[in-house]
């Protein structure tokens, strides 16, 4: 039975909104009720859709309400709005940026979960070494944690040392660097003869910053990651070449050796009308110097 009002004090039957709205945000879809964009009144979303008329409301080419931001991130604002209450998978690591949503929708409760803090349970074990920690802000009440967080800084820091001693005493340091790219070409019917391969379109890297340098240099792409610190990993790299020979030739003056390699692929048919297949692929190497 539907209600005589609604929780915006507009009665139900006036509504310029359906019961179960759908949303574009940036390009993914979402279905969700009403009550659920208006459970927050002083949000954007709240004060959207409680308004009288929903022209002036942008949408999509299928009459969809449209919201030109993050549509992955989109996930966990809604799952906010549903009853409150913050829930992220482990090691997330787009914090800074699900922040910035939350104030975008307005969202100020949701903002301060997501501002930065140290955890007195931080150790070596945990957090210490983590590829993407979690910023923090000192309070008077944190001494013990920042203890913490220098025991585990100092401890990253002689496994670092420990690593570097291991080279045979010409300064270079050990370790892996992993390369992978994509790979495609569609295969006649008729013969081999008729395959059509595409170039290899980006190789990515991944490994320490201070390795991934070292070895490629001013071939190497940190657009995607400018600001990792060099004891860090990464897996945003990639290089400004696209021939997985240059890349071999760099490692192995640098000293690595190939150690494993794997590749997955896939098969479908190019084109409805013919038995065209198009093969695609993606191949890792993983490379080690001791």
């Amino acid at each position: 039975m539907a209600l005589s009002e609604s929780s915006s004090g507009i009665p139900a039957d006036e509504l310029p909104f359906p019961e179960i709205v759908e949303l574009n945000v940036g390009g993914q879809v979402y279905i969700t009720r009403y009550s659920t964009l208006i459970s927050i009144p002083d949000s954007l979303l709240g004060e959207m859709f409680t308004r009288k008329s929903a022209e002036g409301l942008a949408r999509d080419t299928k009459g969809r309400f449209f919201v030109d931001r993050d549509g992955f991130l989109f996930r966990y604002i809604l799952d906010y709005m549903r009853d409150q209450q913050l829930v992220l998978p482990d090691h997330f690591p787009e914090r800074r940026r699900l922040k910035r949503e939350a104030e975008f929708f307005n969202l100020p409760e949701l903002v301060k979960m997501l501002a930065p803090k140290i955890s007195r349970q931080n150790s070596l074990g945990d957090d210490g070494c983590q590829s993407d920690p979690e910023e923090s802000s000192p309070t008077a009440d944190t001494s013990h944690s920042l203890a913490t967080l220098g025991a585990a800084a100092a401890a990253c820091a002689r496994l670092a040392q420990g690593v570097g001693s291991r080279d045979g005493g010409d300064g270079r340091r050990s370790g892996f660097i992993t390369i992978g790219y994509r790979g495609s070409y569609t295969l006649g019917r008729d013969s081999h003869t008729d395959a059509k391969f595409r170039r290899v379109a980006r190789i990515m890297v991944c490994g320490k910053t201070l390795l991934a340098k070292e070895v490629f240099g001013d071939t190497l792409n940190e657009s995607r990651d400018p600001d990792r610190p060099p004891e860090r990993y990464t897996s945003r790299y990639y290089l400004k070449f696209t021939f997985l020979e240059q890349a071999f030739d760099k490692l192995a003056n640098a000293g690595f050796s190939m150690v494993a390699c794997n590749s997955t692929g896939t098969c479908a048919f190019a084109h409805e009308q013919t038995d065209d297949k198009m093969w695609t692929s993606y191949t890792e190497y993983v490379f080690y110097r001791e």
